[in-house]
């Protein structure tokens, strides 16, 4: 099943054991595919970095986890959107990226993303909805 995972949610799965890390184990388990764009990997390396210089991360290194998912991650060009869907223009890219690969989720704490609802036919969940979503199916 094609997903996308916010910057947020792959950080939150890579520096602790959560809700989030367990939506990064269904794509370890290819339950879930990932895909990604060069931009949002981008993102996640910049918020990483960020993180990681405010000492965020005390508690586990992500970077094992985030370096495998910055390889495991599909890569895609991006869709056009025509005209900024999300109130933040920064979320537009993960969007973007699920257009492009007709993603059936978009998995998201954002609540900029959240409020989209289900633009272009792709749900927007939190990662407790998207781990429900998931027992439900399989």
């Amino acid at each position: 099943m094609r997903v996308v995972f916010d910057a947020g949610v792959v950080l939150a799965g890579a520096g602790w054991r959560n809700e989030p890390y367990r939506c990064l184990v269904l794509a370890a388990r290819r339950i879930a595919l990932p895909y990604a764009t060069t931009d949002t990997l981008d993102e996640l390396r910049r918020v990483a970095r960020r993180m990681e210089a405010e000492g965020s991360f005390r508690q586990r290194d992500p970077w094992p986890i985030l370096n495998w998912y910055m390889g495991f991650a599909r890569r895609v060009e991006p869709a056009p959107l025509g005209q900024p869907r999300s109130r933040d223009a920064e979320d537009d890219p993960y969007l973007a990226c699920a257009v492009a690969v007709h993603a059936k989720f978009l998995v998201s704490r954002d609540q900029d993303l959240l409020v989209l609802g289900k633009p272009f036919g792709i749900e927007i969940l939190t990662p407790r909805a998207f781990l429900h979503r998931m027992a439900a199916i399989f």
